[in-house]
């Protein structure tokens, strides 16, 4: 989990924090307890542990905001992985993308939106009730924050909330959910640009606007931004292709009216060693499976005698059956799921292809790569 420490879940989904978080969560404490020491009453160290209750508030604000996108998400079906607050505030995993524009859109304004309300509450309860001094310029720094975190968010550029905004607006109107993430990547890239340079004129003391943190910010937009980018475009390269073109070739492919001597001398010996065969009968459709480790326990002296229908395994649902006319895009979505799996590759009227694992998708993008660049 990229060294993010598990503390615990809320409400089922899975909670971390990334060590970067303690420095932030430090930082605060000092430089908020020592504003708040400025104030006659609090004496000792009362103004730290306010700095640090504070703190911690903050951060939950940030969690509501991520817990935000979480709920509209899980309403729409899509799982929750985790919750990580780091550096720069937190972060929702969520399983897959949503399905339409307009729920990508309902889950990325759920957590700007769950900000500036409330902004609106805490405004309106510091308005209305009194508190002492202290509490009441806690409340307004929580109020003040999560006006900023909600209209920062804003931003329409990836990987900020206004970015996936854009993305869903952008993919209504072309159809394309990849053609949103690139447009939406290219506008965060320009934000994160400009978020360096004005932070760099203020490091140089060229101009009074921006910081340090302006700089890291920009740096932050700028690198996810790009990453964003670069996904959405292999994305739209496998789009292009099919789970046929992926096939590996020459695959483990054998009939079952051979007899095992036949099947020996043809597919083993002095051939690549495969571990196990798919078996099709004379339409060549699938019928079965072949462990060649099942071989071990008939005697040679058989083999000419019984056929690969006779010793193999039937198909069961533990095999992945898919069209050979499959999206490249989501044949891969399905070896993400274990890397290490073979998926058989079969024509709308069951004829087996072969087989396509994670190492053949990558030769053949590689193929076509090469080919482009010729």
């Amino acid at each position: 989990m990229n060294n993010n420490i598990r503390v615990g879940n809320l409400f089922g989904i899975p909670f971390y924090v990334n060590p970067s978080w303690f420095l932030v969560l430090g930082l605060v404490t000092l430089s908020y307890g020592g504003q708040l020491a400025l104030f006659p009453q609090l004496g000792g160290i009362t103004p730290l542990i306010l700095g640090f209750i504070a703190a911690l508030l903050l951060f939950s604000s940030v969690v509501a905001h991520e817990l935000g996108h979480s709920f509209v998400a899980i309403s729409q079906g899509i799982e929750v992985k985790s919750i990580t607050l780091f550096l720069f505030g937190g972060l929702a995993s969520l399983e897959k993308d949503s399905d339409t524009p307009l729920d990508a859109f309902l889950v990325a304004i759920a957590g700007p939106a769950v900000s500036l309300i409330i902004f609106a509450f805490l405004t309106l309860i510091v308005g209305n009730f009194s508190f002492s001094a202290p509490i009441t310029a806690i409340l307004g720094l929580l109020a003040y924050i999560n006006l900023i975190l909600g209209l920062f968010n804003l931003i329409p550029g990836l990987p900020l909330d206004g970015g996936n905004i854009l993305k869903a607006l952008v993919w209504k109107i072309t159809g394309n959910p990849n053609k949103g993430i690139i447009f939406a990547s290219r506008v965060g890239q320009a934000f994160g640009w400009l978020a360096i340079t004005i932070g760099g004129l203020s490091i140089l003391g060229i101009t009074r606007f921006g910081s340090f943190w302006t700089l890291l910010i920009g740096f932050f937009l700028l690198q996810n931004a790009g990453f964003s980018a670069q996904s959405a475009k292999f994305q739209e390269t496998l789009s292009g292709y099919t789970a046929q073109d992926a096939v590996i070739p020459n695959s483990p492919v054998v009939s079952d009216s051979l007899n095992l001597r036949e099947f020996v001398n043809d597919y083993v010996i002095g051939k690549s060693v495969w571990k196990k065969f798919l078996v099709t009968n004379q339409e060549g459709k699938l019928s079965g499976v072949l462990e060649l480790d099942t071989l071990k326990k008939v005697s040679t002296s058989q083999w000419t005698e019984l056929t690969i229908s006779e010793i193999m395994q039937p198909i069961d649902n533990s095999m992945t059956l898919i069209q050979a006319d499959q999206s490249l895009l989501e044949v891969v979505k399905l070896l993400e799921t274990d890397p290490r799996q073979q998926l058989t590759v079969i024509k709308d009227n069951g004829v087996v292809l072969g087989l396509v694992e994670k190492a053949s998708v990558m030769k053949f993008l590689q193929q076509e790569s090469q080919a482009k660049t010729a």
